[in-house]
């Protein structure tokens, strides 16, 4: 008949086990002492639990998960699953050791395989513990994450949007970009989680929520913004996928956020824009949107450079686009031999990196000479009078 007694040992047993994982364990040894008071505590509440259930005939029940009740939550941040089941071993070695002790010769045998039913529950019950703890902690993770990209998306970067992003690891990560597309059909949720695992095969940081109709990812890590979004591309919806400027870090990204969800509203008037295409791809088009930082990056790109060029680049492109981008009719305008004005066509697609032969680089050349023009000419028009 087993000892009914067995409990009175649990303290003992439990002081044994927590000097045992000091001298096995150097992590353990580099815990606060208040965790490990709570190891301590919890260990002896198992190595308890393991005697009573013996004592009362070890019949076959649920896993003792009940025994880390008295464990606080913020435990199971400080301590891994790898850790605790070692921890678990080395309790439960130690009432294996001591069996001699608790109980007459002829039942150690029957106690050393109750130990071994009882640390295979154990085992079972500390992973229940991790896995409710991690998706308890999955679930506030992603409600952080959604409110930190619509703070990046409203570029909202203050104090807490920093606070809410140091809690996810943001607040180091360098290297920022923006990629904006349309939402795939289904789960908002699920095309989130998609896109956030595809992002950590690239080996890049990546935070993800639903934006109106839109799927945001803010990517972080990425030197080829634009090669990273082509290999996520198949994470979004049909429709463009435009990927915005790169930014030092999370605090700025908002500049790449509105790049970015402007692009893919722009997206459809380049009908052959590639998937994915840089926001600054589509400067023009943003513009057509009434977009004022786009307007004023391609005047500044595009039309300053050509103003204040030496050799009339200005006059000479903008009256090849107006005759139809012939070149005779332009030399034969301006007083020039065809070859200058070759010559100087050539210098454009240098100075501003685009062709004024090439159909879609002429049109983005009109647009912005156009807003160049307006931007210096008079204004004396004031709407309705």
């Amino acid at each position: 008949m087993p000892d009914r007694d067995l409990s009175r040992h649990a303290a003992d047993l439990a002081g044994r086990a927590a000097g045992r994982m000091e001298a096995e364990h150097a992590w353990f040894r580099e815990l606060g002492a208040a965790d490990r008071a709570w190891v301590r505590l919890v260990a002896q509440a198992g190595i308890s639990a393991l005697l009573d259930w013996y004592a009362d005939g070890a019949h076959p029940g649920p896993p003792p998960g009940q025994i880390f009740a008295s464990a606080p939550p913020s435990l199971a941040a400080t301590i891994t699953l790898r850790q605790t089941l070692d921890l678990t071993r080395t309790a439960i070695a130690t009432v294996e050791e001591s069996v001699p002790e608790l109980v007459e010769e002829g039942e150690t045998q029957a106690l050393r395989e109750a130990v071994l039913r009882y640390s295979r529950d154990l085992a079972f019950a500390v992973a229940d513990v991790y896995a409710r703890s991690a998706d308890h902690r999955g679930g506030w993770d992603s409600r952080l994450e959604t409110l930190v990209v619509h703070a990046v998306v409203r570029g909202e970067a203050n104090d807490a949007m920093a606070s809410r992003a140091a809690e996810l690891g943001w607040d180091e990560v360098t290297d920022v970009t923006v990629v904006a597309g349309l939402l795939p059909e289904g789960d908002p949720g699920t095309a989130v989680e998609a896109l956030r695992t595809a992002a950590r095969t690239l080996g890049r940081s990546a935070l993800g929520a639903a934006h109106d109709r839109r799927l945001v990812c803010v990517l972080g890590g990425s030197t080829d913004p634009l090669g990273d979004a082509e290999r996520l591309a198949d994470s979004f919806g049909d429709g463009p996928v435009v990927v915005g400027p790169r930014v030092p870090h999370l605090f700025a990204a908002g500049r790449s956020a509105r790049a970015a969800l402007s692009g893919v509203d722009a997206a459809p008037a380049w009908g052959d824009a590639p998937r994915p295409v840089a926001a600054d791809e589509l400067l023009a088009e943003r513009s057509l949107l009434g977009e004022g930082p786009a307007r004023r990056m391609l005047v500044d790109r595009v039309y300053a450079p050509l103003r204040d060029h030496p050799s009339a680049l200005l006059d000479t492109v903008q009256a090849y686009l107006d005759h139809g981008m012939v070149l005779e009719a332009t030399a034969r305008l301006l007083f020039l031999h065809p070859n200058t004005v070759r010559y100087r066509l050539r210098r454009v697609g240098e100075v501003v990196g685009l062709d004024p032969h090439d159909a879609r680089d002429a049109w983005v050349l009109q647009v912005a000479l156009a807003l160049g023009r307006m931007g210096t000419g008079p204004r004396l028009w004031r709407g309705g009078r």
